[in-house]
């Protein structure tokens, strides 16, 4: 437990500092950054998040785009890799945000998926410490601000803010 403790003070210490550092590099590997985030809703209308092992809180499954492939095709890439969820029928793109606090030039696309197959819940790995469905009135306490907003703005028909926060 004292080590759990102790690596997530360090996790949060180095954050800021490796967020800045991933960007500086992506800035000049890319000019602009792209990524996928999905708000999955099961048969009961739970969300299903993960937790990173870099980063705090919990955050809607997704990740960047890689040169050469679509925002659908990294979606099921991020979504296979970060929760074992197949896309079962097609994705309705929900909207694009701009991710300001990490970057002027990063963008991010929503997706809604309902229509998906999981065939387990993943063990945990070094990228993804824990998921899981959760029912949107209870989300852990630590779901970050960004991905509170765009659930809320999914499943409550909240307007859309069009940047992440």
């Amino acid at each position: 437990m004292a080590v759990t403790t102790t690596m997530q003070r360090l996790r949060i210490c180095l954050e800021p500092a490796l967020r800045q550092l991933f960007h500086f590099y992506w800035r000049f590997a890319r000019g602009m950054t792209l990524g996928v985030r999905a708000v999955v809703l099961d048969g009961e209308n739970r969300v299903f998040l993960i937790k990173h092992s870099y980063v705090s809180g919990w955050h809607l499954p997704g990740g960047g785009v890689e040169t050469g492939e679509t925002l659908r095709e990294a979606l099921k890439r991020e979504l296979a890799e970060e929760g074992r969820i197949e896309l079962v029928g097609e994705p309705a793109l929900f909207g694009v945000y701009l991710n300001s606090h990490v970057s002027r030039r990063d963008h991010v696309a929503v997706y809604v998926v309902r229509h998906f197959s999981q065939d387990r819940k993943p063990a945990p790995n070094r990228e993804i410490i824990d998921c899981g469905f959760f029912e949107t009135q209870a989300l852990p306490p630590d779901t970050t601000t960004g991905t509170r907003l765009r659930i809320a703005e999914v499943i409550e028909n909240k307007p859309q803010i069009r940047t992440w926060r």
